[in-house]
């Protein structure tokens, strides 16, 4: 069925722009400040910061380019491994299959659908470098434990953070919660940069010098003072554009060639707009979210992700799970949700069965509980804050006639 057909549409945005973010991109447009790189971009990032807890921020392109960059930062080598969740979509590990490394997909805590600790631990040798997780849904991953498994191993840790914007672990904010924090501001996240863009999050002032470098064009390289001054000259002129360091240093070593991931200023600013509007979006995904679970309360064949104490969901996604031995198809489920008009995503496949990672020697029976969830129990609803009153009506009246019709089925087989 087409988009258009539905009456509920999974949404393409996943945040409201209005007024305030017009208004923001008039006031960089009217003004004579440059559209690349200043004080909009200074403040956005500033701002993010305060609001995550970390000491630095640094904007760029995409989540998946922010996530390349940390990826960088990790400086893997040949035989290095890194421990990663197979439940998130596949920016968070991309870059890896540029890299000589191994990757060991652990298994998913079939209460949350993120890394499971006791699989993490599992899965650490002498070779192990980082782990990479996400917090799914929205919803924080078992940070303290994972954080304490890695400090014990020396490992880094890198949290994709693309669905946690406005979620809460313990009084503390996700980007702030492991070494490295990655989010995205595409379309359909708790936030949007006019569609695209991405940060880093962190505390280390180096790692923040080699982000920067990294995005601006330069190379993340090793420098050291030169022993003979290039050209004859102690120092590169103010005039001499981009002549930076080259009078002054000699280059050692090249990590990374660098590349132009610079957020423009009238994506900024937007940024910056929506910043102010975090609250009331996150209000508004969890007051769907809660109507949503009050009508899959009423169904013993249907289980919640709940959240711990202490933990606040974001919702960025809202799932569920239905109990397949109590006689419930979930893929007859969701068919029959978009027959009375709702549009489903399922999210996401597991990433050890993707194509490429098959490639690379991953196999099916490699995550247990990942891939019985996504085949057999996983259904996600839309709970975007961009959702009307209407639409959300119908989605619920729609999934608690399929419930019920589910459960009017489960019965008959049951009747003697």
């Amino acid at each position: 069925m087409p988009p258009h057909h539905y009456r509920v549409p999974y949404p393409q945005r996943g945040s409201l722009l209005g007024d305030e973010e017009l208004g923001a991109l008039a006031e960089v447009l009217k003004s004579d400040v440059s559209l690349s790189g200043g004080v909009y971009r200074e403040t956005f990032e500033r701002r993010f910061a305060e609001l995550v807890g970390s000491r630095h921020a640094v904007s760029v392109t995409s989540g998946t380019v922010a996530l390349a960059l940390a990826i960088n930062l990790l400086g893997l080598r040949a035989g290095d491994e890194v421990i990663a969740t197979p439940q998130t979509y596949k920016a968070t590990i991309q870059p890896l299959l540029d890299l000589p490394v191994t990757v060991r997909f652990c298994d998913v805590d079939p209460n949350t659908l993120n890394a499971d600790p006791d699989s993490v631990e599992a899965l650490i040798t002498e070779r192990t470098r980082a782990i990479l997780i996400v917090h799914y849904g929205g919803l924080p991953a078992e940070m303290d434990r994972i954080m304490r498994i890695a400090r014990a191993h020396d490992i880094v840790v890198v949290e994709d953070c693309a669905h946690a914007l406005g979620s809460v672990y313990h009084g503390r904010r996700p980007g702030s919660l492991a070494d490295i924090g990655c989010f995205s501001f595409h379309a359909s996240k708790n936030i949007t940069t006019l569609g695209e863009g991405g940060m880093v999050t962190v505390d280390d002032d180096a790692w923040r010098e080699r982000l920067d470098r990294m995005r601006s064009n330069e190379s993340d390289a090793v420098f050291v003072p030169a022993a003979q001054r290039f050209g004859g000259s102690d120092t590169a002129r103010p005039w001499m554009l981009h002549a930076g360091n080259s009078y002054t240093h000699d280059c050692v070593e090249i990590h990374y060639s660098g590349t132009n991931a610079t957020l423009a200023e009238p994506s900024a600013a937007v940024g910056i707009a929506q910043l102010r509007r975090l609250d009331q979006l996150v209000a508004r995904r969890r007051e769907i979210a809660g109507r949503i679970s009050d009508v899959l309360r009423r169904y013993p064949f249907v289980r919640l992700i709940t959240e711990p104490k202490g933990v606040v969901s974001a919702y960025h996604l809202y799932t569920f799970f239905v109990d397949p031995d109590a006689g419930i198809d979930r893929d007859a489920l969701v068919e029959r949700l978009a027959q009375l008009g709702v549009q489903l995503q399922l999210r996401y496949f597991p990433l050890h069965l993707l194509p490429e990672w098959r490639a690379r020697g991953h196999r099916l029976g490699e995550c247990p509980t990942a891939e019985r969830m996504w085949f057999r129990q996983q259904v996600n609803l839309p709970c975007q804050p961009s959702l009307s009153d209407q639409q959300v009506n119908h989605m619920l009246g729609a999934l608690d006639a399929v419930l019920t019709e589910a459960s009017s089925r489960d019965s008959a087989m049951a009747r003697p």
